[in-house]
């Protein structure tokens, strides 16, 4: 059984998992950040630059297939599908409240 995500993270995956670019940026805080890889997209407008670029807007999938974490910092595994990138991706996220403050994106 894989751990559960906390609740701003795991509505950041389903909003990804749908389609839903402003479900996935409401999940961020005001200045919010992507790091994919060493780029950093920080705030909406950015976030949503390259997500319609490079993950919802390339119909991207997330099988989380572990989780590790706790208090303000999580890591899913992930094996990621879509048009884009396919293959397996560790997935960081810090959690500020009821939102997203960061996600990383590795290998």
């Amino acid at each position: 059984m894989i751990a559960a995500l906390p609740t701003p993270v795991q509505a950041l995956i389903d909003a990804a998992n749908r389609g839903d670019t402003e479900g996935f940026l409401d999940g961020f805080t005001e200045h919010g950040t992507v790091d994919d890889w060493g780029r950093e997209f920080r705030g909406r407008s950015a976030i949503r630059g390259w997500s319609d670029r490079e993950f919802i807007g390339v119909r991207v999938s997330l099988e989380i297939t572990g989780v590790t974490g706790s208090g303000a910092e999580y890591t899913a595994t992930a094996q990621v599908g879509g048009d884009g990138f396919n293959g397996p991706s560790h997935f960081t996220f810090e959690v500020d409240g009821a939102l997203v403050s960061r996600m990383t994106i590795r290998a």
